[in-house]
């Protein structure tokens, strides 16, 4: 087992190469802007840096959401392109999963990424690799009282004190723990999600309300 895993949900631009026991080379960047222009040098670092070809790749794992729209398709569509190109298999993984996963905390908790718009997405853990909720998101002051006393995970729990008091990092997920937490829930015969991505919301850009289609006489 070979696996390429990215993810591009959050701040971070993240890829890691996992061999079925551990992971053997992994890249992270923090840049919001630039997910397409620094995921492709990325991976060619870490296949460099493992002393690797895509081609000795076996499957590809990417973080799915939730995250924006921009950044989130920058992942998806990359880790498709390779699937197709290797004719291997594309295996998705929640994003807020993968930071659980690394937080690697007892007990309850949440996990909130930076959703903006002065929202998170959030979900609820019974432990690091257990969600028990379904990812959503929402203004932080809206579910103080779901997430009241539990400690918390990530760039949105870091930004709003108020709801989330007991904040820790990590801030953003890293493909280290993506790929990690997939190798263990293959190597279980866990089926893992389709590539397909949770954006809970509508894109930033949209048309406007009164645009006129001008078309041809």
């Amino acid at each position: 087992m070979l696996l390429l895993a990215l993810d591009t949900a959050t701040p971070a631009v993240t890829v890691a190469l996992h061999d079925g026991e551990a992971v053997i080379a992994s890249s992270s960047q923090v840049d919001a802007r630039r997910h397409g222009e620094l995921l492709l040098p990325a991976v060619d670092r870490v296949l460099a840096d493992a002393g690797l070809k895509l081609d000795a790749v076996t499957g590809i794992v990417v973080g799915i959401g939730p995250g924006p729209y921009t950044g989130l398709r920058v992942g998806l569509m990359t880790a498709d392109t390779f699937g197709l190109a290797l004719g291997v298999p594309v295996h998705g993984v929640c994003t807020l999963d993968g930071l659980a996963y690394a937080a690697d905390l007892d007990g309850p908790f949440v996990v909130a990424t930076d959703a903006r718009r002065k929202e998170v997405y959030w979900a609820r853990y019974v432990d690091s690799r257990t969600r028990v909720t379904d990812p959503a998101v929402d203004r932080p002051a809206d579910i103080a009282d779901e997430v009241a006393g539990l400690p918390a995970v990530g760039a949105g729990a870091l930004l709003y004190p108020d709801t989330f008091p007991s904040a820790h990092e990590p801030q953003h997920v890293s493909a280290a723990a993506l790929a990690s937490l997939a190798a263990e829930r293959l190597a279980a015969g866990v089926e893992l999600p389709e590539p397909r991505p949770l954006y809970l919301r509508r894109p930033d850009a949209q048309v406007p309300k009164n645009y006129k289609v001008v078309t041809p006489k």
